[in-house]
């Protein structure tokens, strides 16, 4: 099925992995950098990022990653196997080479000369170790789920190991790409003060919380790269104040601008704005295990409460796409296009409220500034329920403390989920009845066998079918109403150069660090 991935100098994928059983020759950001920013890259200077949190909980250890800054502190130290590019796929990294024949044996070649920050030299026991630890509960790791495939992952030779997996999955380059299967050390356990990897930056500082500096990496693996030799990561959770510390010049980088500030950015003359259209969303949570939100029709009534078009055009300025209640995005290549569309109805909404008994009810929702775009579309809901003949009483909490002390905690709440390029991991960290981020503790068997047997499914036609029916199980039977996905929308400062959209994240899919420029 497939022979030496690395060898075409890529794994491919168009928004969503499913490998074809050839290799498709494409261009690497290597060869697009200088069309994308206008000029050769220049070494040197140091530049401020904020991103929209930080927290005592900010880690070094990948396998903790959860956030966004986390995901752009872990890839500025860190590298993976393969790597995120822009058509939605994965490039070969500290693998060179990968190669499968059945989607169940994966073996990779690791490049040669790679050393860790602290001069120590990569090997094949640095992955086994770095992807073997995921499975220990005792590290709780964030891809847990997704690591439970591993079946064995063994050294083969000097420079090679195999994974392999407890059944076929097309998607494993991909997974592999994600920031918490980023590879650390063998023996490695202490992540409270030091990362050592193989990133193109070194750390300096790292205060939880506060900042993290790094420092470029002599011995990056790409030559040439990095090329700042300092970059500052803060969070600032105020989207206007992100906006006025770029306009100002305290940053140069600024993550999640809002659609109503892009004009001012671009009226500034010395800022502007990036969009990337991706599959992230702030959905509505409807707990399973509550009150009013375990009723399957106070759920549905709920969805046909939301009114995408006006959550589109009045919150969003038209950066977002319709969604349909369930996380595939229509760009995806498993979107399924036939599902129908579900429309705003007041009407439909009163009669399944009625049906339920629960006309006339106040149910509390919580939202905050955390979770994008959560309290405008609360205050939306609010008005579409006070027509259908209910109240939501909304309770606006901080964005500090809000992921670890409301999200899930509550029957009714807003969560909001990066951008996943397989669906695979996608379906299995939020959506299976074991997910550790099943957010509306929602439990579907046949979605869960549907999940398992897509994964190994060779036929591309009936594999699509499988997730074709898993997205209207999503839609029909979740808790949750996913009403748009939102464009990502970054500020930067003009003198920032070799920025481009990676649609896995904002920021360059939380990369930039290894390919930005000063030009001063």
């Amino acid at each position: 099925m497939l022979k030496s991935l690395g060898a075409a100098g890529l794994v491919t994928a168009a928004s969503g992995l499913a490998l074809p059983a050839h290799v498709l020759a494409q261009l690497s950001d290597e060869s697009t950098t200088a069309n994308q920013a206008g000029g050769k890259p220049k070494h040197g200077g140091r530049i401020r990022v904020a991103t929209t949190s930080m927290s005592t909980k900010d880690t070094l250890d990948p396998a903790k990653a959860s956030l966004s800054t986390d995901y752009v502190r872990i890839y500025m130290f860190y590298s993976g196997l393969t790597q995120f590019n822009r058509e939605l796929g994965a490039d070969p990294a500290l693998a060179e080479t990968i190669e499968t024949e059945d989607q169940q044996n994966w073996h990779f070649t690791l490049r040669s000369g790679v050393t860790f920050h602290n001069g120590k030299s990569l090997t094949p026991q640095d992955v086994v170790y770095s992807l073997l630890r995921h499975k220990d509960p005792a590290v709780t790791s964030r891809a847990a789920p997704i690591a439970a495939q591993f079946q064995e992952v063994v050294v083969t030779g000097p420079n090679t190991l195999r994974i392999t997996l407890n059944a076929p999955n097309a998607d494993l380059p991909v997974m592999l790409a994600s920031a918490n299967f980023c590879i650390v050390a063998d023996g490695t356990t202490d992540f409270t003060q030091t990362a050592n990897g193989t990133g193109p930056y070194q750390q300096k500082e790292f205060s939880a919380g506060v900042r993290t500096i790094g420092v470029r990496n002599p011995n990056f693996w790409k030559p040439g790269k990095p090329y700042l030799d300092e970059v500052e990561l803060v969070g600032i959770a105020d989207e206007s104040s992100r906006v006025n510390a770029l306009l100002s010049g305290d940053i140069q980088m600024a993550l999640a601008v809002n659609p109503r500030s892009t004009k001012r950015v671009k009226r500034s003359g010395t800022c502007d704005v990036l969009q990337t259209e991706s599959s992230l969303y702030t959905n509505l949570i409807m707990r399973q295990d509550g009150y009013p939100t375990s009723n399957p029709d106070f759920v549905l009534a709920v969805k046909y409460m939301m009114n995408r078009e006006l959550i589109k055009r009045a919150l969003f300025r038209g950066y977002a796409t319709i969604a349909n209640d369930h996380p595939v995005a229509p760009s995806h290549k498993y979107f399924n296009h036939e599902l129908p569309q579900r429309p705003y109805d007041i009407d439909r909404a009163k009669f399944h409220l009625k049906k339920a008994g629960m006309s006339g009810i106040r149910v509390p929702v919580f939202a905050s500034p955390a979770a994008e775009g959560s309290v405008d579309m609360a205050a939306l809901l609010q008005l579409s329920g006070i027509e259908a003949g209910m109240h939501f009483g909304i309770n606006r909490v901080p964005s500090d403390g809000y992921w670890s002390n409301h999200w899930m905690k509550h029957p009714l709440g807003f969560g909001n989920i990066n951008p996943r390029v397989s669906l695979d991991e996608l379906f299995s960290l939020f959506y299976k009845s074991d997910a550790p981020w099943n957010e509306s503790g929602w439990q579907n068997a046949q979605f869960d066998e549907l999940l398992i047997a897509a994964r190994g499914e060779g036929d591309e036609i009936k594999r699509k079918q499988m997730y074709w029916d898993m997205q209207e199980l999503i839609a029909d039977k979740c808790g949750v109403s996913i009403p748009v996905f939102m464009n990502l929308i970054d500020g930067y400062d003009k003198r920032v150069k070799g920025f481009y959209p990676i649609p896995t994240g904002g920021l360059m899919g939380y990369s930039f660090a290894e390919h930005v420029w000063l030009d001063a």
